[in-house]
């Protein structure tokens, strides 16, 4: 078997900012790239990290997804009293999954970051569906212009819109 060639890594222009982060990142190219070491199989429209909401009300949930933030339904399986048991909703490039709540699977929340083309617009829809201001939007000194609202389900969106091209660190 041939050696593998991971001179590429020594090209990339390292400033004294950047060495702790490109030492890190070699070492994980190094290490996703041994032989032997099993290949995640992630599906087309999944990440490797994906949300799952267990909510009450999923049909609302999903509908709220749609309207306030942009989303696609992908697909849903239904239980057999009709409520939903999974359904897919892709924003951007990425999917969500939502499933009721149900005693086994209680609804939770959470806090979510979401990249959009136009943060003022974004937030404005947000709010004209049912999610209430936690953040008014304004320019961020670390390049985003972003707001906050919570859904009527408890979870938290960061709305953002990247202003800079560059990274964050």
């Amino acid at each position: 078997m041939a050696e593998a060639d991971y001179s590429f890594t020594e090209m990339l222009p390292i400033t004294p900012r950047d060495l702790p982060f490109r030492r890190r990142m070699k070492a994980t190219i190094l290490r996703s790239s041994l032989p032997g070491r099993a290949k995640v199989n992630v599906p087309d429209g999944f990440n490797t990290v994906t949300p799952y909401f267990f909510v009450r009300g999923a049909e609302d949930f999903v509908d709220f997804l749609i309207a306030a933030l942009g989303g696609d339904e992908v697909g849903r399986h239904l239980r057999p009293d009709g409520k939903i048991a999974n359904a897919q909703v892709r924003i951007g490039s990425s999917t969500l999954m939502v499933s009721e709540a149900t005693e086994a699977n209680p609804a939770t929340y959470g806090t979510y970051y979401l990249y959009v083309e136009d943060a003022d617009e974004s937030m404005r829809r947000a709010l004209g569906h049912g999610a209430s201001l936690e953040m008014e939007v304004a320019d961020m000194p670390y390049g985003d212009r972003q707001g906050g609202v919570r859904d009527p389900f408890g979870n938290v969106w960061w709305i953002s819109q990247r202003l800079e091209d560059g990274p964050y660190f």
